[in-house]
């Protein structure tokens, strides 16, 4: 896991397929296109990666697992039924596209990006790294806080099944059982609910989907061994979710910021009476975050998973990872108030997926 945002998965491309940006014109759409139907070219169905001896048997096995997963995602979450995860293209690439987010010096406000169908998201991805960072470049030069961040799996949202569907990657075949699972499972979970203009409530809902599909998964069909590696990489993260999410909380302490700054309306400038202070209070703070960091690092018998996420790590960094956090709770609550039934969670979520955004915030706040 080399990002906390890319695991599971960010919704990536749904802006990007979704049609031009009124302000950066055709090129970002076309390299869109260009880049999706490159990945969907290198797909091919899963059996015949399994049925060809050239397959290594290690990828021939997960890709076998992989489908399980799948059918499990079916007959057990009553996710959808269609093409999506049963292809697989070796990209030959560690990410399938890159991720810039951004927010200013002294807040945790995300920059939006807008898009005429999949709304506004708090991120903008490209396919090529070098172009993310050419964008994180000029982003900085105006005084903004950057972070880019490669993504091992996103979701059309089911709008290209008739293509294909979106195809299981070797960015993600190997993670660990659970891992895959979740992966699996959260991508999915976009298909069934989306809501333009609010990634915390749909990244919060896929989250949520895959935490409590992968637990069903690891208790009702992996084997020990597949337990027992889950564990140890998700005691990990749990540990280290811990300290960023304290360290999100300070900054936004320091910035004078509600718990949903990432989502609200523009953050007040800090006044030349408070900047500096501001400044010194957040330096200290991811100070503190990385010597946490450096702690459990040792702790983990030096297992450096987090190192390139811990090294760039500023605002825009802590923003992003309250996009898939903020209203799990939420959506755990719900869950059990539909009788840990998943049409019925599901229709529970469509029902508040179509109220105005601030009723919609406001009935996830009474189910927290």
């Amino acid at each position: 896991m080399k990002a906390w945002a890319a695991v599971p998965g960010a919704l990536a491309l749904a802006a990007l397929l979704s049609g031009c940006s009124t302000v950066d014109g055709p090129g970002y759409y076309a390299q869109a296109v260009r880049g999706h139907l490159q990945l969907l070219a290198d797909a091919k169905p899963v059996n015949d990666w399994v049925s060809d001896p050239a397959t290594p048997a290690a990828l021939r096995e997960r890709l076998a697992l992989s489908q399980r997963i799948r059918s499990f995602a079916v007959t057990e979450l009553h996710l959808p039924d269609n093409a999506s995860y049963r292809r697989y293209a070796d990209l030959k690439r560690r990410s399938v596209v890159w991720n810039v987010v951004a927010t200013p010096e002294l807040s945790l406000q995300l920059k939006q990006w807008c898009f005429p169908v999949a709304g506004c998201v708090g991120y903008r991805g490209y396919y090529a790294e070098a172009d993310a960072q050419a964008l994180a470049a000029q982003l900085r030069s105006a005084g903004l806080d950057v972070t880019v961040y490669g993504v091992p799996a996103y979701s059309t949202l089911g709008w290209l099944n008739w293509l294909g569907g979106d195809p299981l990657l070797n960015t993600f075949i190997h993670y660990p059982e659970g891992e895959l699972a979740r992966i699996v499972f959260h991508e999915l979970a976009h298909q069934v609910v989306y809501v333009n203009d609010d990634s915390v409530f749909n990244e919060s809902f896929a989250s949520f989907v895959e935490q409590q599909g992968a637990q069903r998964w690891l208790a009702e069909r992996a084997n020990d061994a597949a337990r027992s590696e889950y564990a140890a990489f998700d005691a990990r993260r749990r540990e280290f979710r811990a300290l960023a999410l304290r360290t999100r909380d300070r900054l936004r302490q320091v910035y004078g910021e509600a718990a949903d700054a990432t989502t609200a309306a523009p953050a007040a400038t800090a006044t030349p009476a408070n900047a500096d202070a501001q400044r010194a209070a957040k330096a200290q703070a991811l100070a503190d975050f990385r010597a946490g960091y450096t702690a459990l690092r040792a702790r983990w018998g030096g297992w450096a998973g987090y190192d390139g996420w811990v090294a760039q790590a500023g605002n825009a960094s802590f923003a992003i990872q309250g996009a898939y956090e903020e209203w799990v709770p939420a959506f755990a609550a719900l869950f059990e108030r539909e009788g840990r039934d998943w049409r019925r969670f599901y229709d529970a979520t469509r029902t508040l997926s179509r109220l105005p955004r601030e009723e919609r915030r406001a009935a996830l706040a009474r189910l927290n």
